[in-house]
Order: structure tokens, then sequence, then C-alpha cells
């Protein structure tokens, strides 16, 4: 995303994510979602990016 305002209260380094500021290592939205993909989310890693856009 050229000219990308970035949001400096969301840090992101997902480069495959259309939000994704190419110059910095944050994202373009005011907000994101977060959810998970489990019924019971214990880890980190059990958790989503729901704004996430493929390029």
């Amino acid at each position: 995303m050229d000219n990308c305002k970035a949001n400096k209260c969301i840090e992101c380094t997902v480069t495959q994510c259309r939000n994704h500021c190419e110059t910095s290592n944050y994202c373009a939205l005011d907000r994101i979602r977060v959810g998970t993909h489990e019924m019971n989310p214990t880890m980190d890693q059990c958790t989503d990016c729901l704004s996430f856009q493929c390029k």
C-alpha cells in the first residue's frame, strides 16, 4: 500500500496483507478485528487478525 497512513498503534509484519504499510511494519487501518479459530484458545497461535485481506 503506497502512501500508506501508518497507524502507529497497530504493528504488523504481515507483508502479504493489503493493509500493511510497505515502508514500515504498521497497519493502515484505524482498527482491526481479532478473533480465533479455536473453541478454547489457550495460546497466541490460536488467534487471528480477522481484518486480513490478501494483496
